[in-house]
Formats: C-alpha cells, structure tokens, sequence
C-alpha cells in the first residue's frame, strides 16, 4: 500500500488530501470524509482497512479554510471540533466534496466504480455531496446533519435541506440507537424517511452512543464497531467491486 499528499484544486485555491492506493496500485475508489477531529489518526486507520480492501482512498481536509488538518487529542478536543464546525461554511464544504469526489474519479489509478464513506461530520456531508454529484454509492455512518438535511429538525441558515429522495446512489446507513447527539426519536424519525426506499439500506445498533466505530473515541463500541464495518465491506464489495 502507497500513502501519499495531495492537493485538490477548488474556486478558493489548494485542498490539502491524502491518497491511499492499494498493493495492486489501482480499483475502485472511495472519497473518505472525515468526522469532526479532522483526518483524524482513526480517518487514516480505516482508509488504509479500505487500501488494504483494494480501494483507491481520498480523504480531504476539510478544515483548511480554517488551518487545520486534524483536532490535537485531549481534554479539549470536542470542544474545539465543535467550534471548528461552527465556523464551517458548508455550502464550499458540499463544493469540496463534490470536487474532490471527481478528482477521485479523473485519477488514473481508479477503476470502476467510486463511493462515498463518511463518518458523522462527514456521513451528512457525504449525504449532501451524493445530492450534488453521481457517486455509485453512499455509506453514511451516524450523519450528525441528516437531521437538518432531511428536515426532522429545525435546519441551521447555512445548511441547505435536500429531502430523503435527493439521493439517488445506493445508500448504507449506520447508527446508534443511544446516539446521545442524534437523540432516539430523531434517529427512529430518519429511519421511516429513508428505509422504505428502494435503494436505501439501513442498520440501527441498540448498544451504540454516537461515534460508535472510533476506537480513540470515549464512546467507542467494539461490538456494535465490527458488526457495522463487516456490514459496510460486504456491502460495498457488492456495490463497487461486483455490481455492474
């Protein structure tokens, strides 16, 4: 496996990213969207899991418009993830995403298909960026703005709801059903949006609080962790790798 930096052109000048390629050097590819700590040593640990799967991982920084690539680890973390994210203009946020999933799909060593991972930040990220462009699929894992996005909750000014339908792609979704941030009734609320939809597939984890799958994380369940990542490799083997 070959890590690499990179940058990814957009209206407002370079995006820092990182690109994995796996030991054959070339397959599918998959644009990674890191949670709220940025990419994150846990973001860097499942993009090379996928690298290690045969995909082409990117994952950008989508904190550079603010200096950052990743929240130092400590007492303060959370706090300054969230006010990082209150200083996020999403709409260029959803445009880096989007320009960043094609520039996936431009590079040479991509072949076939090309999806979405996205980790709670970028799970809803991921979500409107699948609203935007035309990934073959999407894996959402506890997406902190779904709410917003599917309007089950007040949406914030800078957030623009795009409805349950405005994804199109295959859709894998994973949450906690003690999701402290996503409370249970909102979470059960986007579970009937989007499960009865054709091309959605979607999982709720009993045991599991929000962040569920970060292992740095406080809130980390190893159990609900496995079973939702054995799912979401099957999953995607089927969509990217066997599928068409």
């Amino acid at each position: 496996m070959t890590r690499t930096r990179e940058t990814i052109e957009t209206t407002d000048g370079p995006m820092p990213a990182h690109l994995w390629l796996p030991t054959a050097g070339s397959g599918p590819g998959i644009l990674l969207l890191q949670e709220i700590f940025g990419v994150s040593s846990y973001i860097e640990r499942r993009a090379q899991d996928l690298a290690d799967l045969g995909y082409v991982v990117l994952a950008p920084e989508l904190f550079w418009r603010l200096g950052v690539s990743r929240v130092d680890e400590g007492p303060k973390a959370l706090d300054t993830a969230f006010g990082l994210l209150q200083q996020l203009d999403w709409p260029a946020a959803v445009a880096d995403g989007v320009r960043a999933l094609q520039d996936l799909r431009d590079r040479d060593e991509v072949t076939g298909r090309v999806g979405i991972v996205g980790f709670c930040f970028g799970g809803g990220l991921g979500f409107s960026v699948a609203a935007e462009s035309a990934p073959d699929a999407l894996v959402s894992y506890y997406g902190s703005a779904l709410p917003e996005l599917l309007g089950v909750v007040d949406t914030d000014p800078a957030v623009t709801a795009v409805g349950a339908d405005a994804v199109t792609a295959p859709s894998l979704h994973h949450f906690g059903l003690q999701d402290q941030f996503v409370t249970r009734p909102v979470v059960e609320q986007l579970r009937d949006l989007l499960e009865p939809l054709p091309h959605v597939t979607w999982h709720g984890y009993e045991t599991a609080d929000h962040a569920f799958d970060n292992d740095d994380f406080f809130l980390h369940d190893a159990e609900a962790s496995a079973l939702a990542w054995e799912r979401t490799t099957a999953w995607l083997g089927a969509q990217l790798v066997t599928r068409g």
